[in-house]
């Protein structure tokens, strides 16, 4: 599915100026804050008004989802690109999957205002799906990922990975055992290796 909001439409100059200016606050306000920020704050951050804001973002929900949207852009489908270029087809998914997760983590606190709602995600990241289906195919072609893979499984693996997000300490890097993890599994062949170290849920030292 994908999600359309008013910033996806041609506009002014300074109209663009305004959405810029407007996620770049939503984002700093959402790591600083926390998922319940409110929209006021966004805007006083932003130096605009709420009419404007709401001219270009309905609610909250489409204001959160153009901030993911931007960061997948920015963050995300340039390693992706590179990804492509590598010869080990393998190596560039994992790449990719680091990627996602980098920016799961950096933006923990904005993912978890969209909980529950995952499928407006996948209409969000439509190119970068794109691509992993060209690095699965390339990499099975090769003989380094396994041949029973389907891109709804790495879809779904994708989903799995950022929810490892919730039982995390925002701003671990928590998640590369997780990845790694993931590697052994869909690849035809792993050479033995340490796994990265295991972190304890947050303020809930369990005995795992």
């Amino acid at each position: 599915m994908q999600y359309e909001g008013a910033w996806r439409k041609p506009m002014r100059a300074d109209a663009a100026r305004n959405i810029e200016k407007i996620i770049t606050a939503a984002l700093e306000c959402f790591r600083e804050d926390g998922p319940n920020v409110s929209l006021k704050s966004v805007a006083d951050r932003a130096g605009v008004g709420p009419a404007t804001l709401f001219r270009n973002f309905a609610d909250k929900e489409e204001l959160v989802l153009a901030a993911i949207e931007r960061q997948i852009k920015v963050k995300v489908e340039p390693v992706a690109e590179d990804a492509l270029d590598n010869p080990d087809a393998a190596a560039g998914l994992v790449e990719v999957l680091s990627a996602v997760m980098q920016v799961a983590n950096d933006e923990h606190h904005l993912l978890s205002a969209v909980a529950g709602r995952r499928q407006l995600l996948v209409g969000l990241a439509g190119k970068l799906i794109e691509s992993m289906g060209v690095l699965l195919n390339r990499g099975q072609e090769q003989g380094t990922l396994r041949e029973e893979l389907r891109l709804l499984d790495m879809v779904r693996l994708v989903a799995m990975l950022i929810g490892v997000g919730d039982t995390v300490a925002p701003g671990s890097m928590a998640w590369l055992r997780y990845v790694a993890l993931v590697e052994d599994a869909i690849r035809t062949h792993r050479e033995p290796r340490p796994l990265p170290p295991l972190e304890a849920i947050p303020e809930v030292d369990l005995p795992l």
